[in-house]
């Protein structure tokens, strides 16, 4: 092996472990999203976390945030409680920085 290989699976690591990290975060955003818009909805205490998981697997549908976005706005709306875009996507950002934390103390 050459110092070369060595810096090359080196950096293959680093990048698996980032991209595993990465995902624990939004899967953590989307359920402490998840919650927020259970409760948001009234929805019964019992079903929060059922509905939580549902956020986490809306979000492997496509890339990006629009598929959490879509799904929360149409549940809000069938429920017939007013939301906006903007609202979901503010609380996104503030649990995306909760999820991190909550993740990085987790992983030391």
């Amino acid at each position: 092996m050459t110092s070369f290989d060595d810096r090359e699976r080196g950096f293959e690591g680093k990048f698996k472990h980032d991209q595993e990290l990465g995902f624990k975060i939004s899967a953590r955003r989307n359920k402490l999203l998840g919650l927020w818009a259970a409760k948001e909805m009234k929805l019964p205490a019992a079903e929060h976390d059922a509905y939580a998981k549902s956020v986490v697997m809306a979000d492997l549908e496509k890339p990006g945030d629009d598929d959490v976005v879509d799904k929360l706005l149409a549940d809000f709306k069938a429920k017939g409680v007013e939301m906006t875009d903007h609202r979901i996507r503010h609380q996104l950002s503030e649990f995306r920085e909760i999820a991190r934390q909550q993740v990085m103390s987790e992983v030391k």
